[in-house]
């Protein structure tokens, strides 16, 4: 099949990211002994393994945020917290599924992982190593929030093996930051990077997000202008989310008026596509709908790449999510309820799923195409299912929209296409699951 884009259109609205399949709204919290019978049986010596870390301790709540976090936790709280995950990596650690295994990736997020001391993170992946060894892994990724580090807590983040640190700077602009809720500023981003350069870390990247609260076209120009000349290994750029559960839906709700205070998508769009252009001029390669890389040949997603071709993650703490051996699954959202759980001997499971053969191969699909490109013959051989045929109707559609074109076995994304990916994703769906749809 031979498919093209012969003309460029508006493309469509609404981009709430899709990070999983099937959607969480269709996950069960009855059947979580299924998690439990994953565990009993011994992985595929092929499969990868990733560990995931959640530590959901902040300075302050971001007014955009819709992870679990929590900004009132002493320091009695965050050390019994994190000895309840050693005791949860314990546990898991001897289930036949892990037993045996090492780590190819380590995966530290939040909240902010940056959040906790030099010695609180020295002590806690001391005995992570201890118990699953990721001596053997091939990325160690650290997120950060750029007013909690300085030079001995970086220092202290490379001893322990982060080969890629993500520093989380959305905008460069002090009110900017401010309205938005974000607690560090300007002045903290230069300390920051500064000081992470010199410790020489194997990779460095740094997120932005187009479209926030009072975000101009002279603002998101700077912060594109600033990002080149700082020229960090990687850059990875959202467009502004407003789900339901964020301090600015609640103000939204409040005020009787669901009109998020941001940008459009139109505009989030453009501001996006502007930034890769500027960044492709400074020499960088658009390596997914959300991230630019400066040397696409050192530089690599280990995390990304991984999951989305469907190794198992071990995920620890409250409110992460895991994959096990085709099972989906998320520990209790509150932390009272994840530290009883584990308290008692149990696994802290609130809600899971189970998938079919069918369901992983879509899975799989539809997170390679955030990266722009999807090999057909990769699917014939893991799953013994022609993508290209299967879905050659909304391929067809999709490129008269222009958004990709289908050639020599693959499906190719142009920049319009990968701009608005995740609401293309939903046209691949089974028909049971596209009742999830946000636009």
């Amino acid at each position: 099949m031979s498919v093209t884009a012969d003309q460029q259109k508006p493309t469509r609205p609404g981009n709430y990211f899709i990070s999983n399949y099937p959607p969480f709204s269709f996950w069960s919290e009855d059947k979580n002994t299924q998690v439990e019978e994953a565990y009993q049986k011994a992985s595929s010596t092929d499969v990868p393994l990733g560990l995931y870390h959640h530590i959901p301790f902040c300075r302050k709540r971001c007014h955009f945020c819709y992870f679990r976090v929590y900004t009132d936790k002493s320091a009695d709280d965050i050390k019994g917290y994190l000895e309840s995950t050693i005791r949860e990596l314990e546990m898991m650690a001897k289930t036949p599924l892990i037993e045996g295994r090492k780590p190819e990736f380590v995966y530290f997020g939040g909240g902010t992982p940056s959040y906790l001391s030099a010695k609180q993170l020295e002590s806690l992946t001391d005995q992570m190593k201890a118990i699953l060894p990721w001596d053997e892994a091939k990325e160690v990724a650290f997120e950060c929030e750029p007013g909690t580090l300085n030079a001995g807590k970086l220092a202290a983040i490379k001893d322990i093996g982060v080969t890629r640190l993500s520093l989380g700077i959305e905008n460069f602009d002090d009110h900017i930051l401010e309205i938005n809720g974000r607690a560090h500023r300007s002045k903290e981003v230069g300390r920051a990077y500064e000081r992470a350069m010199a410790e020489n870390f194997d990779q460095i990247n740094i997120d932005l997000i187009s479209g926030m609260i009072e975000e101009t076209e002279e603002n998101w120009q700077r912060n594109i202008e600033k990002t080149i000349e700082l020229s960090p290994d990687s850059v990875t750029i959202y467009q502004m989310e407003i789900p339901y559960n964020t301090t600015i839906y609640r103000e939204m709700k409040d005020a009787g008026k669901l009109i998020a205070p941001v940008a459009d998508w139109e505009t989030k769009r453009r501001w996006v596509k502007e930034a890769f252009a500027e960044l492709e001029s400074a020499g960088y390669t658009i390596s997914s709908g959300y991230t630019a890389v400066k040397n696409p040949d050192k530089t690599k997603f280990i995390y990304r790449d991984s999951l989305w071709g469907g190794a198992d993650l071990l995920g620890l703490g409250v409110a992460s999510f895991s994959h096990a051996a085709g099972l989906h699954y998320q520990n209790f959202t509150e932390i009272d309820d994840y530290t009883k759980a584990i308290d008692a001997g149990q696994m802290p499971t609130k809600r899971s799923f189970r998938t079919n053969a069918e369901q992983r191969m879509i899975r799989e699909f539809i997170l390679q195409m955030k990266l722009g490109k999807v090999e057909g013959k990769y699917f014939e051989e893991k799953f013994q299912v022609d993508v290209l045929s299967r879905w050659r109707r909304e391929l067809e559609q999709l490129a008269k929209e222009g958004l990709l074109n289908v050639e020599d076995g693959k499906v190719i994304l142009d920049r319009d296409g990968l701009l608005c990916v995740d609401n293309i994703l939903h046209d691949f769906f089974l028909p049971e699951h596209r009742t999830d749809k946000l636009v």
